[in-house]
């Protein structure tokens, strides 16, 4: 190739990426991941995140009340085991449910102690977490939490020996 070509060339490049990164700028919808972020978009900051070994602590102390828990998954499981005196009201993926589940909490003081959870599937394919949060955090709840089972309930909770309630 010629020189001038190589200069044609070289110009059409930069050319091509400095809109390329002029298109980029301009798109103000894309998510900006830091370092502590996950990518999934979850709804809720770190410090809403509960672990299993923190909350089966929580449940066992008998100087403080313990937290309301809240089973946002689906009724079969619930049934089948769940955290012992968790409640049900509904399926947090349903219009239904959803419902149900703010209807329930509608009754109870903004400044209550709650931890929601499902652990149906990989926490972070959940259809039942996500929404149960986002309907509970525009309610006003302020000690609201979410527990991470990232696996299942029965892998992070069940395998790991904490205790489990069955029946309804």
């Amino acid at each position: 190739m010629t020189s001038a070509a190589n200069r044609i060339q070289t110009l059409c490049f930069a050319s091509v990426i400095a809109l390329l990164f002029g298109a980029l700028g301009a798109l103000d919808f894309v998510p900006v991941i830091r370092g502590d972020d996950k990518p999934g978009f979850d709804p809720w900051p770190a410090a809403q995140s509960a672990q299993a070994a923190e909350l089966a602590r929580e449940l066992g102390e008998k100087n403080t009340p313990p937290p309301i828990v809240i089973y946002v998954g689906f009724h079969t499981l619930f049934a089948g085991g769940h955290i012992p005196g968790a409640t049900f009201h509904g399926t947090a993926s349903t219009e239904q449910g959803l419902t149900d589940l703010k209807k329930w909490a509608d009754r109870l003081p903004r400044r209550t102690n709650v931890v929601i959870y499902c652990g149906c599937c990989p926490f972070e394919k959940c259809p039942n977490i996500r929404p149960a949060f986002i309907a509970l955090d525009k309610m006003g709840f302020k000690n609201l939490r979410v527990l991470v089972l990232p696996t299942s309930f029965v892998t992070d909770w069940v395998d790991k020996g904490y205790p489990v309630q069955k029946g309804m």
